[in-house]
């Protein structure tokens, strides 16, 4: 900002308030911003907009942060989407979307500069913990940091991205998910940047790769079209049947195991562990631990939603909302319920030589590959070896995976009424059991 003749002012209060100040302070005749489509941040937005509008300045709000607006697309009914599919369909049909415009090179300045609150007076620094470092070894945060890593990505993660998306214990995704969230990088940004290489052949070949990874792109654009038309995504479950589940009535000491990795099965830990630690998880890995916490330990989504909205630095509320349900199999396009992770099998297939595992939970780093995954398999001898003592450097399994499962299926036996349709997944068309 400085750089092209303007400057940050930082305020903090009541939104209308603290906008009326500053255009009191600097005589503005218009009030522009970026939407924001949070349920909350469209009833804020609306009254502010009126309010200002009432009192004779120019109000304009516009779109950066999404590919299209979430009322733009429906179905041929008229209604919303509820499958992914159609709606890919639909969103690539709009096809390329309007260019970014370049920064400006220059931002007139008011005659006299309101004063700013002093960042330090924010109180930001976090300190109990301090999460700050495990964030930084992972990201650049600010524009020049998402632009990086969009270049990184085109160059050497694209072309391969759908083949090694799943595999944690590899470099294999974006990671553009933080600077999205926070608009340091635009949707429209990133998919012009992914279709230009497309369309140059530089991928030899590999287009698939790059239109899953567009396809990604567009399940965060689903993700808030059900936000915008469901505004109780977020807390209540889009199968209304899902209203009367039977959770675990006592789910406090498991939910507390969950969050700190202590669960007994190393992939659902690693991920814990390592959301603690980064403030980031790989998306398989969030798949994994959310079924696992919903299906084997019957904890409600909400909680393990409102954990992830307090540890992610993604934590985006649209995205957050719609993949939990999704896992828990009470949203839109939901996987079925009766479709349980298997976390063994899942940590075997896509962990094979347990790298990720030994990176996140280094207690049973020494066990050998086959055995990582399952340490309560292990031999005597091979516990030995690695230096651990289960159930003392590393708990035991919480529950038994087919007990587990067994009880989840009984569970939703109790609310099923009639089998809901089946639909596929196309980001993930094959999930183990």
């Amino acid at each position: 900002l400085a750089g092209v003749g303007s400057r940050l002012i930082l305020r903090q209060g009541p939104t209308a308030d603290i906008l009326d100040s500053l255009v009191a302070e600097t005589g503005a005749g218009a009030v522009v911003w970026n939407r924001l489509y949070e349920p909350a941040a469209i009833r804020r937005d609306i009254a502010i907009k009126a309010s200002l509008t009432a009192r004779g300045l120019r109000v304009s709000s516009f779109n950066a942060s999404l590919l299209t607006e979430p009322s733009t697309l429906a179905t041929a009914s008229g209604t919303p989407y509820r499958v992914y599919s159609p709606f890919w369909r639909a969103c690539a049909a709009l096809a390329p979307f309007g260019r970014p415009d370049p920064a400006p090179g220059a931002v007139p300045a008011p005659e006299h500069w309101p004063t700013s609150d002093p960042l330090a007076a924010l109180d930001l620094l976090p300190t109990r913990p301090d999460w700050s470092g495990g964030l930084a070894e992972r990201w650049t945060p600010g524009e020049a940091g998402a632009a990086a890593r969009l270049s990184a990505f085109l160059q050497d993660g694209l072309a391969h991205y759908k083949t090694r998306r799943d595999r944690p214990d590899i470099d294999g995704t974006a990671s553009l998910s933080p600077h999205l969230h926070w608009g340091e990088i635009g949707p429209r940004q990133v998919w012009h940047a992914v279709s230009e290489l497309i369309g140059s052949g530089a991928l030899s070949g590999r287009d698939a790769q790059a239109e899953t990874f567009l396809k990604e792109l567009v399940w965060r654009e689903f993700s808030y079209h059900l936000l915008f038309h469901f505004p109780h995504l977020p807390d209540r479950p889009l199968d209304e049947r899902f209203a009367a589940f039977p959770w675990a009535r006592e789910t406090g000491d498991a939910l507390r195991a969950w969050q700190r990795g202590r669960t007994g099965y190393p992939i659902v830990d690693a991920g814990m562990r390592q959301l603690w630690h980064t403030g980031w998880m790989h998306n398989r890995v969030r798949m994994i631990v959310a079924s696992f916490l919903t299906k084997h330990l019957l904890v409600p989504w909400q909680d393990g939603a409102a954990w992830f909205w307090d540890t992610l630095v993604d934590a985006d509320l649209a995205s957050n909302s719609a993949s939990w349900q999704w896992v828990a199999g009470c949203g839109a396009d939901a996987a079925p319920y009766f479709r349980v992770f298997n976390p063994i099998l899942q940590g075997e297939k896509f962990d094979p030589l347990g790298t990720y595992v030994s990176r996140w939970v280094p207690e049973l780093g020494d066990l050998p590959p086959h055995r990582i995954h399952s340490p309560w398999e292990a031999s005597a001898g091979e516990l030995a070896d690695a230096g651990i003592r289960l159930g003392t450097d590393y708990p035991a399994p919480m529950v038994d995976h087919l007990t587990a499962r067994r009880r989840a299926l009984a569970a939703f036996e109790q609310i099923k009424r009639e089998e809901p349709a089946v639909t596929t997944d196309p980001r993930n068309p094959e999930l183990a059991l």
